[in-house]
């Protein structure tokens, strides 16, 4: 039986795929910063995760629903999760106009592990929604992807087990994140290109 220092947050899975060096400061260090977009995306998520259930046509919906997996020892929470002829499956609210990294699909994979679990189901696809363009993107639950999942559930927690911090390195990806004025990824950068010149 697993405890609950066990189980990792789905959403810690999204950070580190983003940028480890920002997932050890959010879930290891406890750190964190608002900015403008943690602060529109949970506002999203506030509206969102109104706990309740609905149907829209054909399709069930319900919100702000517990997901657990022992086997992979996840817990979180899904935004979403909708059932049409018969079909379960996932989907992911981000406040973003359009998917530009896997850390979102990697999230809504790790969902649909859970929701396999926890109903003994085969979930082929989720979904993430993005806020700013009204669009729903399609994300199949390729083996690929699974694997991928699976991995970084694998990694995350060594991460947590060790507390090892990773370097923070330096991509375009920096430019909209919270901690980076913690991190201070060009500096880094740049300390190291001295060290090794």
């Amino acid at each position: 039986m697993k405890t609950e220092i066990d189980y990792i947050s789905i959403a810690s899975l999204n950070q580190y795929n983003y940028c480890p060096h920002r997932c050890w400061r959010m879930f290891c260090a406890g750190e964190f910063v608002d900015n403008q977009y943690t602060i529109e995306g949970t506002s999203l998520h506030d509206r969102v995760h109104t706990v309740g259930d609905s149907h829209r046509e054909e399709t069930w919906q319900v919100r702000a629903i517990w997901l657990k997996s022992d086997r992979y020892g996840l817990i979180g929470k899904a935004d979403l999760i909708e059932e049409q002829d018969g079909q379960i499956y996932p989907v992911e609210y981000k406040r973003s106009a359009k998917g530009e990294f896997a850390n979102d699909e990697l999230q809504v994979c790790a969902q649909a592990l859970c929701l396999e679990e926890m109903t003994g189901q085969k979930i082929d696809r989720g979904y993430v929604y993005y806020f700013q363009s009204h669009q729903r993107q399609l994300v199949e639950l390729t083996q690929i992807l699974r694997n991928s999942t699976i991995r970084s559930i694998e990694s995350v927690r060594q991460l947590l087990a060790t507390g090892k911090m990773p370097k923070p390195i330096y991509t375009h990806r920096c430019q909209g994140c919270s901690l980076q004025t913690q991190c201070l990824p060009k500096a880094a950068s740049k300390l190291i290109k001295y060290q090794e010149d």
